[in-house]
């Protein structure tokens, strides 16, 4: 993961970007307007994870595929008829809702992608330790989980594996109880984790007195100024969205607001939004260069 611009500010920005990105992404299903939080969201994803990003991207396009052909199946609704198959009609309608399905859900994973790169856990804890103290830690600590059982899992496998145990030339029930046996481990070795972590805990005085927490994020006046500009933006797509600025139906007919005259604004406003992370970076990128080039 590269440190970005947007990364470094304070993490009550970070979540409210997060937020309004997300949220924005699974209401409006606009078809410009999920055009532009696919762009927006794949640039940041692939600039928070290098090249390894654009394989994840490339993994997205058979299941934006698989969505999209799938939903006509299941959903028959539509007035235009491509074709019937066991005389069940395969609708355009149904088709374009698919895309619009597929975007949505491939939006939805770009977004969670950068959100878990970008709001660690000490910016989770630093964000709602004093609201909810045991809640915050309790949530760390699973998200700190699932990493760690991933690790110690590949780590399980490739000891097996060092000593004649590995399973790529065995069979399909020898790979099972492979399976079982790696599972066993891990659950093990969580246990006995716990365990230590509990008495560790102990040990220390936890939940013997009120806690106190340490912050190394203060809110600075570019983070204000952020915040107002988001908010602002923020505004302005929900103001468009309640005057049917983003509207979007698709079945059983196709009915999508026009993105001209006024309408416009409220797409700009997305769009900008949207791409506050990477206007950040590349401004960022451009001072470096300058830098360098006065040296």
């Amino acid at each position: 993961m590269k440190t970005d611009a947007f990364s470094k500010l304070h993490p009550a920005v970070n979540l409210l970007f997060f937020i309004g990105a997300i949220a924005f992404g699974v209401l409006l299903q606009h078809p410009v307007y999920l055009l532009a939080g696919v762009f927006a969201s794949g640039v940041y994803y692939l600039f928070l994870s290098g090249r390894k990003g654009i394989r994840s991207i490339l993994m997205m396009i058979p299941l934006f595929a698989f969505v999209t052909l799938i939903n006509p199946i299941v959903n028959t609704r539509g007035v235009t008829v491509l074709f019937t198959y066991f005389d069940r009609p395969y609708t355009l309608e149904s088709l374009v809702y698919g895309v619009a399905v597929a975007a949505t859900f491939v939006l939805m994973l770009l977004w969670f992608g950068c959100y878990g790169k970008v709001l660690t856990g000490d910016k989770f804890t630093c964000l709602f330790a004093n609201l909810a103290p045991s809640l915050s830690l309790l949530l760390v600590m699973v998200f700190r989980m699932i990493p760690n059982l991933l690790q110690k899992a590949k780590q399980i496998i490739g000891v097996r594996s060092s000593i004649g145990k590995g399973t790529e030339k065995s069979s399909f029930r020898d790979k099972i109880n492979s399976g079982m046996t790696v599972i066993g481990v891990l659950t093990s070795w969580a246990l006995e984790g716990s365990i230590t972590t509990s008495d560790s805990m102990r040990s220390r005085g936890y939940g013997t007195a009120k806690r106190t927490s340490f912050m190394i994020y203060r809110f600075t006046v570019r983070d204000s100024v952020l915040t107002a500009i988001m908010i602002v933006l923020l505004g302005v797509v929900i103001f468009f969205a309640a005057n049917g600025g983003t509207y979007a139906e698709f079945l059983p007919e196709r009915s999508i607001a026009p993105i001209n005259g006024t309408n416009v604004i409220g797409f700009i406003a997305y769009s900008v939004y949207l791409l506050i992370p990477t206007i950040l970076n590349v401004r960022e990128v451009i001072e470096w260069k300058i830098s360098e080039s006065k040296i």
